[in-house]
């Protein structure tokens, strides 16, 4: 199996911290976005909807879109359980999960898909008035985080999850997307401070 992604991009990052994380190894190819690689007739027949990452397996199947990517290995390997370990458990990453991608994840993404001019190519047409007002959306979500993490050590209760892998991956795009994370989220930033020092987040 292999998978096709584009260096330094959000959801491919998400997928390679997931695997660092199960300690599983796949061999990676790379595509350029920035050039129109995923624009090629070979990619879109992998994937119409021209975007990474991608999973090819070895008899040729596909699976396109990051999470679905990590729950596919997630059955390939449950140790370490990082989609919960039980009914309520799995309910309960799923809902931070989509909290944190549909809303920190999302907002920072389109604050940066609509405000750099790098992305213009990307982002037809690119609005700067979407882009500004996703901001304080962004921040809003820091806030909400913040005070959840002030009675839970990771966004899904006691134990790393994809929730944190998702949020990890949207912090780190902050700086990109020119949105500062609130002075006083103490615990978001202790939270992001012991994330950050694990090893699967150099991935």
């Amino acid at each position: 199996m292999r998978i096709i992604e584009t260096p330094r991009a959000p959801n491919p990052r998400r997928v390679r911290v997931f695997l660092a994380e199960k300690g599983i190894t796949v061999p990676y190819e790379q595509r350029d976005m920035m050039v129109g690689d995923l624009k090629s007739a070979e990619f879109t027949r992998l994937n119409p909807w021209q975007r990474v990452p991608v999973l090819v397996l070895d008899d040729g199947r596909v699976i396109s879109e990051t999470v679905a990517i990590c729950r596919y290995f997630e059955e390939l390997q449950p140790a370490p359980p990082l989609f919960g370990t039980d009914a309520f458990d799995r309910a309960t990453v799923e809902m931070w999960q989509r909290r944190v991608e549909l809303g920190l994840f999302n907002f920072v993404a389109q604050a940066l898909r609509h405000l750099n001019p790098k992305m213009a190519h990307l982002e037809v047409p690119q609005v700067a008035a979407w882009g500004e007002a996703n901001k304080p959306k962004a921040e809003a979500a820091m806030v909400s985080l913040d005070a959840h993490l002030a009675t839970s050590p990771f966004i899904a209760g006691e134990r790393y999850s994809i929730a944190d892998i998702t949020a990890l991956v949207a912090i780190d795009f902050l700086k990109p997307a020119k949105i500062s994370m609130p002075a006083d989220a103490s615990n978001l930033m202790r939270w992001y401070a012991d994330v950050s020092q694990r090893p699967s987040a150099a991935a």
